[in-house]
């Protein structure tokens, strides 16, 4: 689904494992991706930390989505 292609926002959640990665590829591409980066490892995480996790990223996701 192309939902930047029409005309619908989005965002990418990565681990901060991947931000060279991603800043390569966004390079080559010539786009600069809407990107929270969120802690690495996210596996193995309880509950209560991927809560903290999303509570920490929601205010500047939702900042992103309305720029």
């Amino acid at each position: 689904m192309n939902l930047d292609g029409r005309g619908i926002p989005g965002i990418s959640v990565v681990t901060t494992e991947f931000r060279d990665a991603v800043e390569a590829q966004s390079k080559a591409l010539g786009f600069e991706p809407a990107i929270v980066y969120v802690p690495h490892p996210i596996q193995n995480r309880t509950p209560e930390e991927l809560r903290k996790i999303a509570d920490d990223i929601i205010e500047p996701a939702l900042r992103m989505l309305h720029e």
